[in-house]
């Protein structure tokens, strides 16, 4: 007579793709996060120190010839109105950054929970939702932000709000389908068979396996929030002078580049290289691989 034995199943089949490419990032970093680790790092210093450091106040004249070359106690020359542009730089990067930041950050968590709760309620709740996701996200972010600015004007709380207005339905879009993916495996629907609440479902089972997919998400979307800042300031919707961003600034000192000054082109840099740390630092953490060994094959 023969007997049947039940094999317990295997956990490393139980566990989503999150996790098990989480496996992956325990390894030593590839070059291409390190380059994108340093540039951040950069870029945090400056945040944090760079007022500290600048020789002048933002708004401070130090010339009466806009466009000088370097000059005394100017590294990188002035702008359109005389002004020292390493100071301006300085001064700007950290409303530029943590504006970005705190804008990406509010949009994020909302779109987040958002998604989260289409996913796991399904239902007529993820149909409402996903037509309002598909509505928002057909609003172009431009003509969005001039009619809100038209309205209530441009500040920093209506920018940081219409920021996150813009991000939160792409973040929504994004994490109902990694939630939609992960709620399918077996460890999930046994939390379910017991009876957990939907909020202990999506707190303890699958926000934890999907830290790695939105935190890449987060990063390409904080890189659109400093390009997106950026556009609105260069058409004049963003910050108002005296205030300093990047944006701005390649604005105020677009006239230059007619004359050979690169007042515009440093801001402008500083976005671009900004842009490129963050987007090696997604790639990693999206499972990517390290794209410097591809270039030297």
């Amino acid at each position: 007579m023969k007997t049947q034995t039940n094999s317990a199943p295997d956990p490393a089949k139980a566990e989503p793709e999150t996790v098990a490419t989480a496996s992956r990032a325990s390894g030593p970093l590839p070059l291409s996060a390190r380059v994108g680790l340093v540039i951040l790092a950069a870029y945090a210093f400056v945040v944090i120190l760079g007022p500290s450091l600048a020789p002048y106040s933002t708004g401070e004249i130090i010339s009466v010839k806009a466009y000088s070359p370097q000059i005394e106690g100017a590294f990188l020359g002035t702008d359109a109105l005389g002004r020292d542009l390493l100071s301006r730089m300085l001064h700007g990067a950290r409303l530029t950054i943590l504006l970005a930041f705190a804008a990406t950050a509010l949009g994020f968590v909302g779109g987040v929970v958002v998604g989260f709760a289409a996913a796991e309620i399904r239902g007529w709740f993820d149909d409402v939702i996903t037509r309002l996701i598909d509505v928002f996200i057909s609003i172009p972010p431009i003509m969005f932000a001039l009619l809100v600015i038209a309205g209530i004007g441009s500040s920093i709380p209506s920018l940081v709000g219409i920021v996150a207005v813009v991000q939160a339905p792409r973040v929504a879009r994004v994490a109902r389908a990694v939630a939609m993916d992960i709620s399918v495996f077996d460890f999930v629907e046994v939390a379910r068979a017991r009876g957990e609440s939907i909020w202990s479902l999506l707190q303890r089972e699958i926000l934890p396996n999907s830290i790695r997919p939105l935190a890449a998400d987060f990063g390409l979307r904080f890189t659109y929030s400093i390009l997106y800042l950026a556009a609105l300031s260069f058409l004049g919707l963003g910050i108002q002078p005296p205030e300093s961003d990047w944006g701005g600034m390649v604005r105020e000192n677009l006239v230059g580049l007619y004359f050979g000054a690169l007042a515009a082109l440093m801001p402008a840099a500083a976005i671009a290289l900004l842009t490129v740390g963050i987007n090696l630092v997604c790639d990693w953490l999206a499972g990517g691989r390290d794209s410097s060994r591809e270039l030297l094959r």
